[in-house]
């Protein structure tokens, strides 16, 4: 216990706003991002239904937390995944690949992580990960 303690930052988490947008509204081709603004912390998912915007938000507040308490930037996260992006538009990527699940991804485990979780609620939502990965896949 005392090795969490000693990595724990004692600061308080930020003013966090969330908002589902159009897809095309992103800042780049994903259904959940996470960027700070000042002293906000923002999250934005796809319009989709609320069960599903749920579960992207849940992903993305847990990738972002671990990221932030192991040091990843957002910066760095970002620029990856617009990197990850260009290299499918060459197709150099699979249509269905997710940037963080790229072994090369700077919060590769951050993300894997955030779907266990998201995969756990969805169950528990009685939510079926096929439909929900087609109509993700469907944006």
């Amino acid at each position: 216990m005392k090795d969490v303690r000693s990595r724990m930052k004692h600061d308080h988490l930020p003013v966090i706003v969330f908002k589902a947008i159009d897809h095309k509204d992103h800042r780049y081709d994903t259904v959940g991002d996470w960027f700070v603004d000042g002293d906000i912390q923002h999250f934005r998912v796809s319009k989709m239904n609320s069960v599903y915007e749920f579960l992207v938000l849940i992903h993305e507040m847990i990738e972002w937390f671990l990221c932030k308490q192991h040091g990843i930037s957002e910066e760095s996260v970002t620029a990856f995944d617009l990197q990850f992006e260009e290299r499918r538009k060459l197709g150099l990527e699979r249509e269905d690949a997710e940037p963080g699940d790229d072994r090369k991804a700077p919060y590769h485990k951050e993300h894997r992580f955030a779907t266990k979780i998201e995969k756990l609620v969805a169950r528990a939502l009685r939510v079926s990960w096929k439909n929900y990965d087609n109509r993700i896949m469907s944006l």
